[in-house]
């Protein structure tokens, strides 16, 4: 799905470009998920908060929806026969055709040269990997590879938590806990959907005794959501595409907040995706690649939660949109100067749709 921006100007990859001082890149997340820093952006003039105060900001009867995707520890590591180090990120474990066929996975790979459909794969904890071929189809971007166990079980006992590539440590068990939501439940995603990881129990307790309630999707985030978008004409970009549900309780949810008079509240772009395409298509659970940009229309969510987004990315066309592009640079701009923390392990900031 994609939509025309109203304003050619707006379609040049150019324009989405920030310089960002390499120390605001936070490596690590706050000691406490709710003491991050809140830039409330529904005004013109951006007011520096405490996420801990989001209860202030909102009213009895919104709802906030949440991705309970759970992230899977999706790096893993091995070498090839002839010797050479390899590393796979898993995309997505797919299903067995049937009960003789081997467990399917679709990954990424990392390798001085590449092995050949056939080869076998020694990966780090015992296990066996066999290169099948690429995936979706024989010119897809992903691998697909049989694994002679069950994916989700080698990946929990042996792999490693698919850290950002700005992150530049190795990831610990701080990172295990905390690059992970509180509301994390089915497994499938490589990335975090980074504006829940600011919500704590008290957090949620606080806002419930306001009477603002809480439903949640899935959305599956893939490796393709750090992917900069390098044409210059951002219409030409070729949007990755990822899984998501919504389930009956939360459409509901959503049609008794809106015949209530409250606002839908967007926890982080996945949930505006996710939402969005419900929206335009109708369909409930399925593939997006939804391209959310400036031109786009909103149907669903009326204010957002979000973290601050990386240079030249999809999301930052995506916040672009919900409000305006001059705005969300004027925000970028106070938030750099007043030193706030950028990206997964960052603050976030609170907009209302313009």
């Amino acid at each position: 799905m994609t939509i025309q921006p109203t304003d050619d100007s707006l379609e040049r990859l150019s324009h989405y470009d920030f310089d960002l001082p390499k120390e605001l890149i936070a490596q690590h997340p706050t000691t406490n998920r709710s003491d991050s820093k809140l830039l409330d952006a529904r005004t013109t003039k951006p007011v520096d908060r405490v996420f801990k105060q989001l209860p202030e900001l909102l009213k009895s009867g919104d709802l906030l929806i949440f991705n309970d995707t759970q992230v899977i520890k999706a790096r893993l590591f091995g070498e090839k026969i002839s010797g050479g180090r390899l590393e796979l990120l898993i995309e997505r474990v797919l299903p067995k055709s049937n009960e003789d066929s081997g467990y399917l996975v679709a990954a990424h790979m990392r390798v001085s040269k590449k092995p050949r459909n056939g080869d076998t794969l020694l990966m780090e904890g015992g296990f066996k990997a066999k290169l099948i071929g690429r995936w979706p189809n024989e010119d897809g971007p992903l691998y697909l590879l049989s694994f002679e166990q069950e994916p989700f079980t080698l990946m929990q006992k042996f792999g490693h938590v698919p850290l950002p590539p700005y992150v530049e440590h190795v990831d610990d068990l701080d990172d295990q806990q905390r690059y992970q939501s509180i509301f994390a439940k089915h497994p499938g995603a490589v990335a975090a959907p980074t504006a829940s990881l600011h919500f704590d129990t008290e957090l949620i307790e606080s806002l419930q005794i306001k009477g603002i309630n809480n439903a949640r999707l899935t959305l599956h985030i893939g490796a393709g959501t750090f992917q900069p978008v390098k044409t210059e004409k951002i219409s030409e970009h070729i949007m990755h595409s990822e899984w998501y549900s919504i389930p009956d309780d939360t459409i509901n949810a959503i049609n008794k907040c809106k015949q209530n008079g409250g606002r839908v509240i967007a926890v982080g772009t996945t949930s505006v995706r996710s939402l969005e395409s419900w929206a335009v298509s109708n369909i409930p659970s399925g593939e997006t690649n939804i391209f959310i940009r400036p031109g786009f229309k909103f149907k669903v969510v009326d204010l957002m939660i979000t973290n601050f987004h990386l240079p030249k990315s999809t999301l930052l066309m995506l916040v672009s949109a919900f409000t305006s592009h001059s705005h969300v640079f004027d925000l970028y701009a106070h938030a750099i100067e007043k030193k706030y923390r950028f990206f997964s392990y960052g603050d976030a900031m609170l907009l209302e749709r313009s």
